[in-house]
């Protein structure tokens, strides 16, 4: 849900920052000012300020800023929305939810709680092949009532009379995954499966996942698919349980399956998550680091296992993680594995597991035969190749790693790691001097994503073409504008706008980008409502932006002492205009 910008308003009115950041930090009054050890770094003398009478913190030490409500968020990990819920619970401060555009989420929530509960009530009561087969796995009774484990039955359509019958309708039902349509009737589409709810982080059921109790029943699992509640590159399974003590931990162990998570978490080891039936996405490496900066990854030893795991790990470290590698020995998956070594063995391997680094260059020599001389020399190349792509630290030091583990010399590794820089370096140098003509595959990409929307709205409707001039941020490359020039000309000129003659007025690089834009851009619906969320993107760009200049200023000390309320109290004001237009309220 979201809130009203007076309701969030109205909140931070209600409670004293002082009073929040007391309960976590020991704050000593200074004149006006409230100071301490933040709480968002390891420091030993006090950098951390609180300021009541603007109602912001900032630390001198690491810059972390904002109001009571960001610091809520941060220090207890939660989204924008939960840390208002959280102090709206404790003040007792009413707030007044903002109504969706169009269709009500609640309905699909409500549905899926519903759904979860149904399926639950099938499994905890009476005999069924579903906790049958959850009891032979080994989960105790308070692991599956924890996760909510539930039982989808053999009958065809038991699910959709009973949601029929709490009022719910048909077109909600499929567009959630719950039920199918064929020949004028309805049926569920989880039967005979042990079901597995999906819940986010803010306790709401979003999706299912169905795993086949008997052997000929296909496919093994079976998901919810996306839907406006469900979208698997944002969540994570189990995460709802586990995010406390991951950051308690400070890692998080990702595994690939439901029945993973649950084995794990039952044994003990309850900093664990799985990515949903798909590889690991930077929404999800996002998420990730709001709990812990490192990362084991214990996917499977099988090549589908390796290759996932070497994905996942160039996301994370993209993201500032710190990961690692694990893979369970003797073909075993996690939740075997703790069953039959216990929680200690399991923990060993964790400890054990291999980081970027040694991982990456592990495989990448994989298959070579080190006592070959041709294979050493092509083993010295491939792991120059993993070095070039670590920081000038990590290099220095995997570079005498692989020398003493693989026999080979650190002088040859990193001379082999700077030619291959070198290369890239003239490399890319010649892309730079090439004809603009030549260089139409980079130019394709300067077009920002609002630049592309916004040529591609005024292509289909030439009312826009005005509009767009009356606002020059929106479009901020060169490329962009020779488009938007030439487009504008070939309109003043004709009656009618021709896109072949647009094409023939540009230059090669514009000329493809525009393709590009023409044949892959899709605009659909309200074009209004496209035109106002792209205004609505650069406003929030050039908020940034301007906020990011300011946060540079403080960590550069580049101000005088008395500036620097100033800098707190825009950057603050800048923070709520960015809520205000990421919240869609442009009121």
């Amino acid at each position: 849900m979201s809130f009203t910008q007076g309701s969030i308003a109205n909140l931070k009115e209600q409670v004293n920052i002082v009073d929040v950041v007391g309960r976590a930090v020991s704050l000593q009054r200074k004149g006006g000012r409230y100071t301490g050890l933040c709480p968002f770094h390891k420091e030993k003398s006090a950098s951390f300020s609180v300021n009541e009478s603007l109602q912001m913190y900032y630390c001198f030490g690491c810059h972390a800023s904002g109001d009571v409500i960001e610091f809520v968020r941060k220090f207890y990990n939660l989204e924008f929305n939960e840390a208002v819920e959280k102090l709206a619970n404790e003040y007792g401060v009413q707030m007044e939810e903002m109504s969706h555009r169009g269709e009500n989420l609640d309905v699909y929530y409500n549905i899926n709680r519903d759904t979860a509960r149904f399926f639950y009530k099938a499994f905890s009561e009476g005999p069924n092949k579903g906790y049958a087969y959850m009891k032979k796995r080994g989960i105790e009774p308070e692991i599956l009532k924890k996760f909510g484990i539930g039982y989808a039955d053999e009958e065809w359509d038991s699910l959709y009379k009973h949601l029929k019958s709490l009022g719910y309708e048909e077109k909600h039902m499929m567009e959630l995954g719950l039920v199918s349509e064929s020949k004028g009737k309805y049926y569920d589409r989880f039967r005979n499966r042990v079901i597995f709810p999906i819940i986010n982080t803010s306790g709401k059921v979003i999706g299912f996942g169905g795993r086949a109790i008997d052997k000929d029943d296909n496919p093994k699992y079976l998901n919810s698919p996306e839907s406006k509640v469900f979208r698997k590159k944002n969540n994570l399974y189990g995460l709802n349980l586990s995010r406390n003590s991951v950051s308690k931990e400070g890692y998080i162990i990702l595994v690939e399956g439901y029945m993973d998570v649950i084995g794990l978490y039952q044994a003990g080891v309850e900093n664990v998550g799985a990515s949903l039936g798909t590889a690991l996405t930077e929404s999800q490496a996002k998420m990730i680091k709001r709990y812990a900066n490192k990362v084991v990854l214990s996917y499977d030893a099988d090549n589908a296992g390796i290759q996932a795991a070497l994905r996942g790990m160039d996301i994370l470290k993209s993201e500032g993680c710190n990961v690692s590698v694990m893979h369970v020995t003797d073909g075993k998956d996690p939740d075997e594995y703790i069953k039959k070594e216990g929680k200690q063995s399991f923990l060993n391997l964790v400890g054990n597991a291999k980081d970027y680094g040694a991982y990456k260059i592990d495989y990448s020599i994989k298959g070579l035969n080190m006592e070959d001389h041709q294979d050493r020399i092509e083993a010295i190349k491939r792991i120059a190749a993993v070095l070039k792509t670590l920081s000038p630290a990590e290099q220095a030091e995997y570079a005498e790693k692989a020398a003493k583990d693989y026999n080979l010399s650190k002088m040859a590794l990193l001379n082999q790691m700077l030619e291959i820089v070198k290369k890239s370096k003239e490399a890319e140098q010649n892309r730079n001097i090439r004809k603009p003509s030549e260089r139409s595959e980079e130019t394709k990409e300067e077009l920002t994503l609002i630049e592309a929307d916004i040529l591609k709205l005024i292509t289909i409707n030439e009312d826009y073409i005005e509009k767009v001039a009356n606002y020059p941020g929106l479009l901020t490359t060169d490329i962009a504008k020779n488009i938007f020039d030439a487009i504008a000309k070939d309109l003043s000129s004709h009656e009618i706008l021709d896109m072949n003659r647009v094409l023939d007025l540009l230059d090669e690089p514009e000329k493809s980008a525009l393709s590009d834009v023409l044949s892959k851009v899709i605009i659909s619906g309200d074009e209004e409502k496209v035109f106002n969320d792209c205004l609505r993107r650069m406003r929030i760009r050039d908020l940034l932006a301007e906020a990011q200049m300011i946060d540079r200023i403080l960590q550069t000390e580049d101000y005088q002492e008395n500036d620097i309320e100033k800098l707190m109290q825009r950057k603050m004001d800048l923070q709520e205009l960015i809520n205000k237009e990421r919240m869609g309220d442009s009121n």
